[in-house]
């Protein structure tokens, strides 16, 4: 098993020289808020998520929660690292003051998150649901709502899950089947949900379930679903958890990876209804629970982020001391030395820095959104699917290099890279597949308004081309030429897309996943290219990382552009085929 060695200084590279963190607060009216600020709050974090969520990874996946009378025992250890987690305040970090939160900017909080999920992503799906929770209540619910709920769920007294599917409502949300009975000023709910992560726990005094369901009245199909409050255990006069709910855990499922996470199969509504309470409005509850499922994607794609450093980190760790071959005076060689380990610790390395600078820039255009940037709203909704999709994906190759790194010894389970890999294969699933993420992206986020918010980015990526060609470094001149390439690749398989959907019903989504793909390596190798630039600048000054990082980052970037570039070629030449012999045979020939 390895350590984890949160990497502070990229992440404190990227929310200074890309994020412009200093300037990002200043315009948010953050008054307190600036790097020095970030660097000790990401330190600390890092010794949280190190010294104790760290240890607890491969104890949750050899020792998952149990269920027991419609309860769930967590795995030993997740309470009390919980509980650390709480009374440090890491939960409030990006909440509204006005709830008991330190108001700092969202893109703080996934830098910090992505040090929970490296260290243990089993246990950092609970708090990240707590957070997708909270978005939905603040953009939604009542005054009320918010007074009995808000505070609680922002310090992690109470904690917060999302229900969305059913037995035979998968992604198809308009077959949402549960019900909600009107019952005076609440509502009673019945039905079962599925796969609902951390459904059901004892590591903090209350649920809060966010559930859809239909009202006795609600039309057909997705306009007519509500969304709830469903606690699991019913306030009191004073507002603290009181009786228990009609809602319990019916099983858990036995899933392949993410062992330490409880997914429920959560009943509600077996005694007579679980009593719930509406936010918003009826029959709006899909809306709303988008804003909950917007913020989770992200999340999910920073899961890829981070579950790939740490699969990284164990690879590099193992290379340095796994001997294999001589050299001529007969002392062994670190299997690091050879050029095929080389080439995949630098594809891992390489991919990592790509999402971080992507999962970053993403979540402060997201704050900037929230502040009313309109040109950052675009971004953030072309961004979304491709954090999403394309960080996932590539989650999988990197996972799946570092058991390849680890040779045969990454096939046995006692060496912890299989959880690691195993743990990935989720990311690309859950919160929205790779194929509706893909289709969101040239749909909605491309053909919807004809272009514009692509060309608005490939305009900016053009930007950086011309000072990368313009710069006396080779190194980056090259680099530039190489965006260059890749950014005509992907802009002329752009225009076919758009010249050629509307007539051809099937193109969209026989091309969307090869478009998702294309977009995720180009927009990784353009922020990658301006972190060399970036770095180029400041060997240059007095600077905080030193010569050996940012000569490290300007062949980072180098080796993407030589190992991933490439790829938004060849996804181009697929995508402008049109992939018409998708359905060139039967079903009975498949």
């Amino acid at each position: 098993m390895s350590t984890y060695n949160p990497p502070l200084k990229d992440t404190g590279f990227v929310l200074d020289q890309l994020v412009g963190f200093d300037s990002l607060c200043e315009s948010l009216d953050l008054q307190e808020a600036n790097m020095e600020l970030v660097n000790v709050v990401v330190e600390e974090a890092g010794k949280l998520a190190a010294d104790v969520l760290a240890p607890l990874n491969s104890v949750g996946d050899q020792n998952g929660a149990t269920v027991s009378e419609g309860a769930v025992t967590e795995t030993a250890g997740f309470a009390d690292a919980y509980q650390q987690y709480v009374e440090n305040g890491w939960a409030t970090l990006t909440g509204p003051e006005e709830f008991g939160g330190q108001a700092l900017p969202n893109v703080l909080g996934t830098a910090v998150n992505e040090l929970w999920h490296s260290a243990n992503m089993g246990f950092g799906l609970c708090p990240l649901l707590s957070q997708g929770a909270v978005e939905a209540l603040i953009a939604h619910g009542s005054d009320e709502l918010k007074t009995q709920y808000l505070p609680q769920l922002i310090s992690g007294e109470w904690t917060g899950t999302m229900n969305l599917t059913e037995p035979n409502a998968g992604s198809d949300l308009a077959a949402v089947s549960a019900k909600a009975m009107p019952d005076g000023d609440t509502y009673k709910i019945s039905g079962q949900k599925i796969f609902i992560t951390w459904g059901d726990h004892q590591m903090a005094s209350n649920i809060v379930h966010l559930v859809l369901a239909r009202l006795p009245d609600a039309p057909a199909g997705v306009k007519g679903i509500s969304l709830f409050i469903v606690p699991k255990y019913l306030l009191d006069e004073q507002g603290q958890p009181g009786a228990l709910n009609d809602v319990s855990c019916v099983s858990l499922e036995h899933k392949l990876g993410i062992h330490g996470s409880p997914t429920c199969v959560m009943s509600f509504g077996d005694n007579g209804g679980a009593t719930g309470y509406l936010i918003g409005e009826p029959n709006k509850g899909l809306s709303y629970m988008f804003t909950m499922m917007n913020h989770a994607r992200q999340s999910v794609g920073l899961q890829g982020l981070s579950i790939s450093e740490r699969a990284y980190q164990q690879a590099l760790e193992y290379s340095q001391e796994r001997l294999q071959g001589s050299n001529p005076d007969g002392s062994k060689i670190a299997i690091i030395n050879h050029p095929d380990v080389r080439r995949m610790l630098m594809a891992m390395k390489s991919g990592n820095e790509a999402m971080r600078a992507l999962a970053l820039s993403a979540a402060a255009d997201i704050d900037r959104t929230h502040h009313g940037d309109a040109e950052s709203k675009t971004r953030v909704e072309l961004y979304t699917p491709i954090v999403k999709g394309w960080m996932t994906e590539l989650a999988q190759e990197i996972t799946s290099l570092n058991i390849q790194v680890h040779g045969g010894m990454g096939f046995i389970e006692e060496t912890g890279a299989a959880q690691h890999y195993r743990d990935a294969r989720i990311l690309p699933i859950y919160e929205g597949t790779t194929g509706i993420q893909a289709l969101d992206l040239i749909g909605r986020k491309t053909l919807f308004d004809k272009g514009a918010a692509l060309a608005q980015l490939q305009t900016d990526i053009r930007s950086t081309v011309e000072l990368l060609t313009s710069s006396s470094t080779a190194e980056l001149q090259e680099l530039g030429v190489q965006l260059n390439q890749s950014l005509n690749a992907a802009t002329a398989a752009s225009n076919y897309i758009l010249e050629n959907a509307p007539s051809d019903k099937q193109l969209m989504g026989a091309v969307s996943f090869d478009n998702l793909m294309m977009m995720g390596y180009l927009v990784g190798g353009w922020l990658l290219a301006q972190s060399a630039l970036k770095a180029d600048q400041l060997k240059a000054e007095d600077n905080a990382y030193g010569e050996a990082f940012l000569s490290a980052k300007i062949a980072t970037s180098a080796f993407f552009a030589d190992h991933y570039l490439p790829r938004v070629d060849q996804h181009s030449a697929t995508i402008r085929t049109g992939l018409g012999k998708t359905f060139s045979i039967d079903i009975e020939q498949l």
